[in-house]
């Protein structure tokens, strides 16, 4: 019988769902928009630094923290391959001035030689900063008046003082002091290399602090002051192209025969801020005074600035002079990353004029429509609800910062925000990244317990026919993986991921109060505490080699943890037995030799011991530093509650002895004391007009009353029981 030859069925699967795709909040629309490169995986990065002219501060942190946590999700998540150049900005008008009066303060110290002269110039700086003190906005004034306070402390403490005491005192107003000896001799500053150390050391600072927030560095790193000869070239290239033009030594972006080109659009982030002035001033800088009758429109600006007398300068074509603000980002961006970048980065303060005019020099140079694709801004940071400010006494630095709170604590903050949006730095901000902190580290723990008991040898224990609370886990932990991937394609929502992290850890945790320790799918647990280590990774915070935070603070190895776990495994048991004979036999004196073993001794050492009826003890390598702390918290706690409990206490006696003092009261004359109440009463004490004359009402007097009735018992009482005395 012959067979018929069967051929291979056709083949078909579901239609594929739409999977998220990377979409970033792209300033340049205003809304969200799909990710893609210009040259497919590459990335150009160019994000705004510094001005270092002072200490960092929580404003720098926000907006560098939240580029190292976008920068490493587009790294280590998407797998972008990014180049990430920043620029340190080291000549800039508030660093001139700030070099400036820093050496004329330390040179007039230095020469300082009679007291009466002393007082007599501390008399005219106060002077000088009480002009115009009126027309001051008001943070401004705040700080003024501060400053002048200051200056009338020292100038009082002179008479009695030596001149090495008044040299001292001297620094506690060198700013203001020094602001004023720069009125008169800022002019008298001729050498360059005064203007270079200052932002030296605050670069230096600025990076160190950078590395305490463990911000990547950048791949590039570029400062004004090593382009000053290709700013000049480009500037030289705008004017080619007709967009620019000299004047009085100094050079002005022509904004008008910029917009004018079909091409051009000035103002593209912020269309509406055109021709606002005081932001147009305020890019220019505090030093320029006389461009507005150098200036073609006020609109335009300078690329170019002509230097005076105490300001560095380089040689040009169009005289002695220096770079402008803006500048300095178009030309170091287009040096090392060329003539489109895919991503620039910079504080939503910085949107209009400074980034608009970055994109109109560079577009002017290039005469092209495009050189930023997709421009991402950092949310203003607010303390406490008010703007950052030295003269509200809220001006953090990130020194400061990480004395209250830890690298860790200030990233989670960050991480449970938007990017995008305003950030209040508040007790209550760190009190939920601190929350957030304890939840992931006992998970972490807590895994590590119930998996460091597991016999590696006996491998087919994690592989155990799985149970409906297991499957049910899993479902759980693929959703979140699902949630994660969806909000990191949204934008990097950073809060949703989260929020999607707490859900799988407490259904974690439901599974692991449910499940009997010893039939504990210990595979399951590793995987998901593994997958939220690696998101942290990514979001930058410091792990362990494998899962959770590393024990110690310095140290991203769990080497000592690895190390130290069986013998730990061996005391914990020796105690467990310990323990239980201690019972047994009503020992006292054996349990508080294993409490203590508990409390003190092994805390001290980075150890906590967690003890359950019925199950063994549970050890969690948590780190002395991290101990010390919670200790420190508890502490805290306990007082608060104290205190609070003895406020309590407190109000209560009083109630009690106002309520008894109140019993000595006639009840014709109770109501009487009420004069804010009531003003005419009848024979037996009742009101009957009250405080702005109105009839007391039938109601109201029925009430009256009642209270007087009760009150009269009460006041009989009170004579009973001195008659008893």
């Amino acid at each position: 019988m012959a067979t018929t030859k069967r051929s291979q069925p056709a083949w078909s699967c579901d239609q594929v769902s739409d999977t998220p795709r990377l979409k970033l909040f792209n300033s340049l629309t205003r809304k969200k928009e799909i990710f893609i490169p210009k040259n497919e995986n590459k990335v150009h990065w160019y994000s705004c630094g510094p001005t270092v002219y002072d200490a960092s501060h929580m404003g720098h942190a926000r907006s560098y923290i939240t580029f190292d946590i976008l920068r490493r999700v587009l790294k280590d998540y998407f797998r972008y391959d990014v180049e990430y150049v920043m620029n340190i900005t080291d000549i800039d008008d508030k660093i001139i001035k700030r070099a400036r009066q820093l050496h004329l303060f330390e040179e007039y110290v230095k020469t300082a030689t009679d007291k009466q002269i002393v007082q007599k110039d501390i008399l005219l700086a106060l002077g000088n900063l009480k002009k115009d003190i009126e027309q001051m906005d008001p943070d401004k004034k705040v700080m003024t008046l501060k400053a002048i306070e200051k200056l009338t402390s020292v100038s009082q403490l002179i008479e009695g003082s030596s001149l090495d005491d008044i040299k001292l005192a001297l620094n506690e107003i060198k700013d203001s002091f020094g602001a004023y000896l720069d009125t008169l001799n800022s002019a008298d500053v001729p050498d360059n290399s005064i203007f270079e150390s200052l932002p030296r050391f605050w670069e230096s600072n600025f990076h160190s602090n950078m590395a305490s927030l463990n911000i990547l560095p950048p791949d590039k790193l570029s400062r004004v002051s090593e382009y000053v000869p290709e700013i000049i070239a480009y500037i030289e290239t705008i004017i080619k192209n007709g967009y620019a033009y000299e004047s009085n030594g100094s050079v002005y972006f022509d904004v008008a025969a910029f917009d004018s080109q079909p091409i051009h659009h000035y103002a593209k982030l912020v269309p509406e801020a055109y021709g606002d002035s005081k932001s147009l001033q305020d890019g220019e800088g505090d030093l320029t005074t006389s461009a507005v009758n150098e200036k073609r429109s006020p609109n335009d600006f300078a690329l170019w600035k002509k230097s005076k007398k105490g300001e560095p300068w380089w040689d040009s074509s169009w005289g002695k002079g220096r770079p402008g603000w803006h500048i300095e980002c178009s030309v170091m961006a287009s040096c090392i990353l060329g003539q489109t970048l895919d991503i620039h980065t910079g504080g939503i303060d910085l949107k209009f004029p400074h980034h608009d005019n970055e994109i109109a020099q560079a577009e002017a140079y290039y005469n092209n429509k495009e050189w930023v694709r997709y421009f991402l801004h950092s949310g203003h940071l607010t303390i406490s609800g008010c703007k950052m400010s030295k003269s509200l006494k809220n001006f953090i630095t990130i020194e400061d910062a990480l004395k209250k709170n830890t690298s860790r604590q200030l990233r989670l903050a960050f991480l449970l925000h938007s990017w995008k949006d305003t950030l209040d730095y508040s007790e209550s901000t760190m009190e939920s990244a601190m929350a957030c902190e304890k939840l992931l580290n006992e998970f972490f723990l807590n895994v590590k317990h119930v998996t460091k008991r597991n016999d590696i040898n006996k491998l087919a224990i994690g592989y155990s026919k799985w149970l409906s609370s297991e499957i049910e886990l899993s479902k759980k932990f693929n959703l979140c993986k699902s949630n994660v991937h969806a909000a990191l394609c949204d934008n990097i929502d950073t809060k949703t991921v989260l929020e999607a992290i707490r859900e799988c850890i407490s259904a974690c945790n439901v599974y692991l109060r449910d499940c009997d320790s010893s039939a504990v799918n210990h595979t399951l647990l590793l995987d998901i505490a593994k997958y939220i280590t690696e998101i942290l990774k990514v979001f930058g915070i410091k792990t362990a080699d494998e899962i959770g935070f590393p024990v110690s603070e310095g140290n991203s190895s769990s080497d000592v943890e690895t190390i130290v776990t069986p013998y730990l495994n061996i005391l914990s048991d020796f105690r467990d037995s310990v323990r239980a004979i201690a019972r047994s036999i009503s020992s006292k004196d054996i349990l508080i030799l294993c409490d203590k073993l508990r409390d003190e001794i092994l805390p001290d050492n980075g150890v906590r011991l967690e003890d359950f009826d019925g199950k063994p003890t549970a050890i969690k390598f948590v780190g002395r530093e991290a101990i010390l702390r919670e200790r420190k918290a508890k502490a805290k706690a306990e007082a608060e509650k104290l205190a609070e409990k003895e406020r309590k206490k407190k109000e209560q006696d009083q109630a009690k002895a106002k309520k008894e003092e109140l019993k000595k009261i006639h009840p014709k004359d109770l109501f009487k004391l009420e004069t804010d109440k009531y003003s005419e009463f009848d024979e037996n004490g009742l009101p009957t007009i009250d405080i702005q004359g109105n009839k007391i009402s039938k109601g109201l007097t029925k009430k009256l009353q009642k209270i007087q009735s009760t009150h009269a018992t009460l006041h009989k009482e009170y004579l009973e029981s001195i008659d008893k005395i």
